[in-house]
């Protein structure tokens, strides 16, 4: 998926800098904090890669159907810490007139998010249970 990409790169980053935050505390006595600002921004890749990056498809509504409300709720989070990302960078170089790259990935994450709903109402019409389908009325106000 598109995520995995993004997900794998900023869980090789987390690893990085715990490695290096462990490497430093042993070293000296202080630490570095962790910024939460720089979820809004992307890991630069490094200039030896050549390769371009392949971002994956949005997530087809048959497979969100499979998903638990559980998941549907944290993938609604991942979608969205993704759509913020994007759209912090895309302003920030429109700032600096720059190109953004890859401007395919924000209606992917668009899309995934609209066919959540999408299924979520689907379950909230269908489903027998009324304490259920009242929570699910409420899942898909807040969203």
């Amino acid at each position: 998926m598109f995520l995995s990409r993004y997900i794998g790169r900023t869980f090789l980053a987390a690893a990085k800098s715990e490695t290096s935050v462990a490497a430093a505390a042993a070293t000296s006595s202080v630490r570095t904090g962790y910024n939460p600002l720089e979820e809004f921004f992307e890991v630069d890749r490094s200039p030896e890669d050549d390769k371009p990056v392949v971002y994956g498809r949005s997530w087809k509504a048959s497979e969100l159907r499979l998903k638990s409300w559980d998941d549907l709720q944290k993938l609604w989070y991942v979608l969205l810490k993704e759509k913020n990302m994007l759209m912090t960078q895309r302003q920030m170089l429109h700032a600096q007139n720059l190109r953004f790259p890859s401007p395919e990935r924000i209606p992917k994450v668009r899309k995934s998010m609209c066919r959540i709903k999408h299924v979520l109402t689907e379950r909230a019409i269908e489903e027998p249970d009324p304490r259920r389908s009242a929570e699910m009325k409420r899942m898909i106000n807040v969203l």
